[in-house]
């Protein structure tokens, strides 16, 4: 599942970072599950992070002795053919910009 298309106009790392979350949803994901996950390296993962958070777009759950990151949910699309990228999205994934 991606997250909600209104949330995508943002760096690839960040996109990759939201696009997990929003997969794993309520569970949540470490830090080294989300880096296995994204295809960055951690520095570039820890900036996207702090971004993502400063836009309140994801949580950090410290609760039950580890750190879970999950995604807000108003990033979570409710349909899942919300989850679709639109013509749109497909040519800018393809396309370098």
């Amino acid at each position: 599942m991606r997250a909600k298309r209104e949330f995508r106009d943002r760096d690839d790392v960040s996109v990759s970072v939201l696009d997990a979350l929003v997969e794993r949803g309520e569970e949540g994901m470490t830090v080294f599950e989300l880096r296995s996950h994204v295809d960055a390296g951690i520095d570039e993962i820890e900036p996207a992070l702090t971004e993502l958070k400063d836009d309140d777009l994801i949580e950090v759950d410290r609760s039950g002795g580890q750190t879970l990151l999950k995604p807000d949910p108003r990033v979570v699309p409710e349909d899942p053919e919300d989850d679709e990228p639109s013509l749109f999205d497909a040519l800018r994934d393809k396309l370098p910009f």
